[in-house]
């Protein structure tokens, strides 16, 4: 059939439709997956994303960036390619971007995806493909995930312990996507009140836009930060863990939401008090049930732990899989 997809030195490249999925620097024309930072890069002349991404898009990249949209499943044609944008599951907005040329078949790049349900975004749908491009992200069997309902319970049970030893919790996860995650699990049972970092705040109007419930959560002005100190809950990006913006709170417990908190490490070296196993990526089985569900017989796997995904796809498997080298070997918003 072909290569439909290409890796140049800005990114995967589709040259019958002359675009880019994920570019890694600007271009002409960019498919982008999602509004995370390592796959939204700005400059480019031209984006194409999913109607609920192009406001969390347009606050990654410039305000008058020119942006096309599709609603899922919706699709059409960039020159000799048929596009359409299919649910990933990973945050709002994300997608998997499906290809059809009439000599290359059917390829779908899935971008970040998890299969996991979850109430702030789409859930993910498996597309039917020759060619899938995976990420593995989380890609060795000691990563699976704990049922979102088990999460949401163990954060509140931290969060009142906290509120009863007179500790603001501190909840530290990534502003697009788990903070949001978080606010909507807490919805109708927070023991107290919440505040989050302004990089959330600003999200969460996005959110807000698409209509996710979310309960109320004030920005963390002082003000708001006295009057919620030894009983809050705070959610703020993992940058601000340890900087002088935190003083305003008073005692405090610490904890960081990461798929990597299920390795002790981690943990250990970013100096958490505690650590929750969240993650907006598949674990070992989604990422194999996914694989399997999309009927492709090859397999390009990219970011995180690539050789063990390909490895266990060729030999138990029995799939073309390859790896396909990219920029980012580790996954940022994990």
């Amino acid at each position: 059939m072909g290569e439909l997809i290409t890796t140049t030195e800005k990114g995967l490249f589709c040259e019958a439709g002359g675009f880019y999925v994920d570019p890694w620097m600007p271009v002409d024309h960019a498919v982008v997956t999602h509004a995370h930072s390592d796959h939204a890069r700005p400059g480019s002349k031209k984006y194409l994303t999913t109607r609920t991404g192009a406001p969390l898009l347009r606050r990654r990249v410039q305000k008058d960036a020119a942006i096309d949209t599709l609603e899922y499943d919706e699709a059409l044609w960039i020159r000799d390619v048929k596009v359409s944008l299919h649910p990933a599951g990973h945050v709002l907005g994300s997608a998997q971007v499906r290809l059809e040329h009439p000599k290359h078949g059917v390829w779908v790049i899935g971008g970040d995806y998890k299969t996991a349900p979850d109430p702030t975004c789409a859930s993910f749908e498996p597309v039917t493909c020759d060619v899938f491009v995976s990420e593995s992200t989380f890609g060795l069997p000691v990563f699976e995930w704990q049922s979102e309902e088990s999460l949401m319970e163990e954060i509140l049970r931290w969060w009142e312990a906290n509120r009863e030893a007179g500790r603001t919790s501190m909840l530290y996860a990534y502003a697009l996507g788990k903070a949001q995650r978080v606010l909507a699990g807490v919805l109708g049972r927070a023991p107290g009140p919440i505040a989050v970092h302004g990089a959330v705040h600003k999200l969460n109007e996005g959110y807000a836009e698409a209509g996710v419930e979310l309960p109320e959560a004030e920005y963390a002005s002082p003000e708001v930060a006295k009057e919620i100190q030894g009983a809050g809950l705070v959610i703020a990006p993992p940058s601000a863990n340890a900087t002088p913006w935190t003083r305003k709170f008073g005692a405090q417990t610490s904890a960081f939401a990461s798929g990597w908190m299920r390795m002790r490490g981690p943990r250990r070296r970013r100096g958490f008090d505690h650590g929750f196993v969240m993650s907006d990526h598949a674990d070992w089985p989604g990422l194999l049930g996914a694989i399997e569900a999309t009927g492709a017989q090859r397999v390009l796997v990219t970011h995180g732990y690539v050789d063990p995904l390909v490895r266990f796809l060729r030999e138990e498997r029995g799939l073309e899989a390859e790896p396909l080298a990219t920029a980012f070997s580790d996954e940022a918003e994990a």
